[in-house]
């Protein structure tokens, strides 16, 4: 059974749970829900995790990286910032970030960026986990733009690209200051935000998980 820890809490004191691999050596660190209303990348890399034994864990787990949103259905935490914009990065702005509820409806939902980059003890969190376990690369699962979005175009997300058969983008094709990648980028740290598509949880999953069972064993060959 894989065992979790704490490695910080939520706005609502939610514990925010890490499983790290058994013998502590962490070669990427995978992580689900970012945004609270992305479930499909909790129960996709869950799903996965759960056919992968403990001691054949090699990579760190976030199932949800913003539990509050998740528990109440909205992409931003608690105090409704949109967490993938709270990034303390060149970029991080003030200017309230225009979201829409679903892919048809117009972008008219607003949300906050934070007081300033770093202000949401999800983010603080975040970013002392990876500089405590420095993985090679950090693969965050969002929905649902079906890419693999790679600003180096690396050769894991090449990897990624081919076994999902998802097309390796440069950027989304907007703005996104103060994000976990643009933080990343910074910080000298790989970072693959894998996309999942528009469709429904059981068909991410099966689509996808023997890719991320793969990613969690470390079972790569990017030669």
């Amino acid at each position: 059974m894989h065992r979790s820890i704490s490695y910080g809490a939520s706005v609502n004191g939610t514990p925010l749970q890490v499983i790290l691999p058994k013998d502590g050596t962490v070669e990427y660190l995978l992580l689900a829900a970012h945004h609270g209303d992305e479930p499909e990348t909790t129960v996709a890399l869950s799903s996965a995790l759960r056919s992968v034994p403990p001691e054949n864990l090699k990579s760190a787990v976030i199932l949800v990286a913003n539990p509050d949103g998740l528990m109440l259905g909205t992409r931003g935490n608690a105090n409704g910032v949109d967490l993938n914009r709270n990034f303390p990065t060149s970029d991080w702005g003030t200017i309230p970030i225009r979201y829409r509820w679903t892919m048809d409806s117009p972008r008219d939902v607003e949300l906050s960026p934070g007081s300033t980059g770093g202000s949401e003890p999800e983010t603080q969190a975040l970013i002392k986990l990876v500089k405590e376990i420095s993985p090679k690369a950090i693969i965050t699962l969002h929905a649902p733009l079906d890419c693999i979005d790679d600003v180096n175009g690396s050769e894991l997300a090449q990897w990624i690209a081919s076994h999902t058969e998802l097309p390796i983008v440069r950027d989304v094709g907007y703005p996104t200051p103060g994000s976990f990648g643009t933080w990343a980028k910074e910080n000298n740290q790989n970072l693959i935000t894998f996309e999942l598509g528009n469709q429904s949880i059981e068909t991410s999953r099966a689509r996808f998980e023997e890719t991320l069972v793969k990613l969690l064993m470390a079972d790569v060959d990017c030669s």
